[in-house]
């Protein structure tokens, strides 16, 4: 062993972590009240002299005059005040007027361990909020982030249709809300406020004037997988007290699809003859009983004559095929008052959008836009894709009579415009 003595301390080695620890910090603070050298500080923490150097110099915080108390030291002009602030320790750290009583030069400034973390920190958040990318290929994504959000298009929706983007639906939803080259919450349905629900002052529910072995109850006894492959059915209004013109939605709960049939108005004579264009699409009752094995409907006025829908269903006599919610209870048939969200999307509530000027090729671009869009519960399949799987040739003959096409990811509009645009190209009454 070499005759020269070693010197203690930790030997500096290369790390792949560089920047100062919380407790080496504090060892630094510590070093520098006993007064310490730097060689001395750098070697008990087993870092180079120029480390320690630099951190004391980066952080250096004024404590007196009190108009500038916590700011970062001047970084000229300390020597004059001071010799111990214009070489080692560069701070009034360890000198004998501790905290500055008794002495009168000013600025009187010291190393802080607990600011020069909390320093250090902010701005490795802060380097962590870029973008890895290039500008360049930024802006693309950007482009095409941009053009789906138009679209109506979820974040989740584009990252799965979009994998080429390499960004992950939670990327996308950070670069909006942080208004990345003009992104904003505002083109994000779901960031969008609701408005509070109105409850009314009764609290409790009305009798249903459906017969009992009809009722949710009833519905609620069957099997559970009799349950989840039901229909559930509803309408959906247009201007209150203005459009007589609705839309009767079927909506099945296994594949999402949903079916937005034109009314003349909200009658039981319009529902009935609406379901009867289903019915001879499907070629009647038995076409009606392969596909629509239960169904669960609202407790509204148009759908009180329950015996007539019933034989259109298909209901044989012993049997019941066709059930009502309680009333005042709509979440009893959740999936068709959530899927009315995507209705919405196209015929927004107080936009001014006139149902009474839909017609039968609007109601056909509706459920092609609808039951195009991809989504996360099912697997990201959309409506069609999976009736046509559920029901085969009666999902097709479906589709073809209500005119219902398959749109591909990159031409959906869940907008107003989609609508808007075809009466402008078409020349019909605008609907607005």
């Amino acid at each position: 062993m070499s005759g020269r003595s070693r010197k203690k301390g930790r030997k500096p080695q290369s790390r792949a972590y560089l920047r100062l620890t919380k407790p080496e910090r504090r060892l630094v603070e510590e070093g520098l009240d006993r007064g310490d050298s730097c060689r001395k500080i750098a070697e008990l923490l087993g870092r180079s002299p120029s480390t320690v150097h630099d951190e004391v110099e980066r952080h250096r915080y004024v404590s007196s005059p009190k108009a500038q108390a916590g700011e970062h030291a001047p970084e000229e002009g300390l020597g004059d005040a001071c010799p111990r602030l214009g070489a080692w320790p560069r701070c009034c750290n360890g000198c004998s007027h501790r905290k500055g009583y008794g002495c009168s030069r000013k600025p009187r400034v010291f190393y802080d361990a607990r600011l020069a973390q909390k320093e250090a920190d902010a701005v490795l958040s802060e380097a962590r909020r870029g973008v890895d990318e290039t500008e360049g290929s930024f802006l693309e994504k950007v482009a095409v982030i941009e053009d789906c959000l138009a679209r109506g298009l979820s974040p989740e929706q584009i990252a799965h249709a979009h994998p080429e983007l390499g960004r992950c639906a939670s990327t996308i939803y950070e670069w909006t809300g942080r208004g990345y080259a003009g992104l904003s919450n505002m083109e994000l349905r779901s960031k969008v406020s609701y408005k509070p629900r109105k409850h009314s002052g009764g609290g409790g529910r009305h009798a249903s004037r459906h017969s009992p072995d009809r009722s949710h109850s009833a519905f609620c006894a069957l099997p559970e997988g009799i349950r989840k492959g039901a229909w559930e059915m509803d309408t959906v209004e247009g201007r209150k007290g203005l459009d007589r013109q609705c839309l009767l939605a079927l909506y099945h709960r296994p594949t999402s699809f949903q079916l937005a049939l034109l009314l003349a108005e909200k009658t039981p004579a319009c529902v009935e003859a609406g379901l009867g264009l289903v019915s001879r699409a499907l070629g009647g009752a038995e076409g009606m009983r392969r596909v629509f094995g239960t169904v669960l409907t609202d407790n509204g006025e148009e759908f009180s004559d329950e015996a007539a829908l019933a034989a259109i269903f298909g209901e044989r006599p012993g049997e019941t095929r066709l059930y009502c919610c309680d009333t005042m209870s709509a979440w009893q048939k959740g999936g068709c008052e959530r899927n009315h969200s995507e209705i919405r999307k196209i015929l927004p509530k107080g936009k001014g959008i006139m149902f009474d000027r839909l017609d039968e090729e609007d109601c056909s671009l509706l459920m092609g836009e609808v039951n195009s869009e991809i989504r996360g519960k099912d697997g990201w399949s959309c409506p069609s894709l999976r009736l046509l799987e559920a029901f085969g040739p009666d999902a097709r003959a479906l589709l073809d009579a209500f005119h219902i096409e398959l749109i591909g990811p990159d031409r959906i509009v869940l907008e107003p415009a989609c609508l808007v645009d075809l009466h402008r190209k078409e020349g019909k009454p605008a609907l607005r």
